[in-house]
């Protein structure tokens, strides 16, 4: 998590721009979640609540992305961009204040339901993908390519694969065909990427990415699996999103395993607490769809 900067730090002028977009600011509720901006806080003023978050880097792909990206998102299932705004080396993006929690995967949680429903919406809405420029997510997963990097120097978690690693990488290249598609996905639905009022709306959109409608059912998967479902169970909890949890069960599969590379690579390549929990749900759902596919 980068260091936060507080609203009395940032540069006169550039609380003088944001004051130009939302007037008065009178308090500041400063974020305790994220990594990726400098300053993250909700922004009391005269009129209302905003929610503003930036960055020191001006060029800042993810936040760059959430400003392409926020006017095609159905405000049903995503907070409206309110206004964005570049002054001296910062870039602020001003966001509808939604007061809610952060989503409850677990079993049982009446969250699941609305997150579900909210995902439903944004597929059927950003079906075809607008016309905003992202990048496409084979074009990414063909450029890290995870498996072809772990073989390379395989780290000591992945004995127990190591005999499969060219099944792996066979899969990886299906997976990257798989995806291929003209949808506007998240790719991201960490708990914290979900606010819930009386609906789920999911925040954050930073690695948006053009896709296949299903990817982001396929992700929940993930998500539901991480938080304690067991992989059949959360593979029938995201199966009633558009395109089901994916197309084909031996692309779901290749997309299983891929992901399992990937979240394997990040947590070797880019260390962090919450990576060891990521790459055991992504190795349990990708050992799952392994023994679904024999068994076809």
């Amino acid at each position: 998590m980068m260091q936060r900067r507080r609203w009395e730090d940032l540069p006169t002028s550039v609380r003088e721009a944001v004051q130009q977009q939302c007037g008065p600011v009178t308090a500041v509720d400063y974020a305790t979640t994220g990594v990726n901006s400098a300053f993250a806080a909700t922004l009391h003023t005269e009129d209302g609540l905003v929610f503003c978050k930036g960055t020191t880097d001006t060029t800042s792909a993810a936040h760059r992305t959430e400003v392409r990206v926020a006017p095609y998102l159905p405000a049903v299932a995503a907070p409206r961009l309110l206004w964005h705004t570049d002054e001296s080396g910062w870039l602020l993006l001003g966001f509808e204040h939604v007061a809610g929690q952060h989503a409850d995967l677990s079993p049982e949680s009446p969250h699941i339901d609305l997150v579900v429903e909210a995902l439903h919406i944004l597929t059927e809405a950003l079906t075809p993908c607008p016309p905003v420029e992202v990048p496409h997510l084979s074009d990414k997963l063909a450029r890290v390519a995870p498996w072809r990097r772990l073989r390379q120097a395989p780290p000591k978690e992945l004995e127990p694969w190591r005999d499969r690693f060219d099944e792996f990488i066979a899969l990886e290249g299906v997976a990257i065909e798989a995806v291929r598609g003209d949808s506007l996905a998240h790719t991201d639905l960490n708990p914290l990427n979900i606010l819930i009022t009386d609906r789920a709306k999911i925040i954050d959109w930073a690695w948006a990415h053009r896709a296949a409608p299903w990817v982001d059912s396929a992700h929940l998967v993930i998500r539901l699996i991480a938080s304690g479902h067991a992989p059949q169970d959360a593979e029938a909890r995201a199966a009633s999103l558009r395109g089901g949890s994916g197309s084909a069960p031996e692309k779901l599969t290749a997309f299983a395993v891929t992901v399992f590379g990937w979240w394997e690579w990040l947590r070797v390549k880019y260390p962090a607490p919450q990576r060891a929990r990521l790459v055991e749900a992504a190795s349990t759902w990708a050992a799952y769809r392994l023994s679904e596919t024999r068994l076809r």
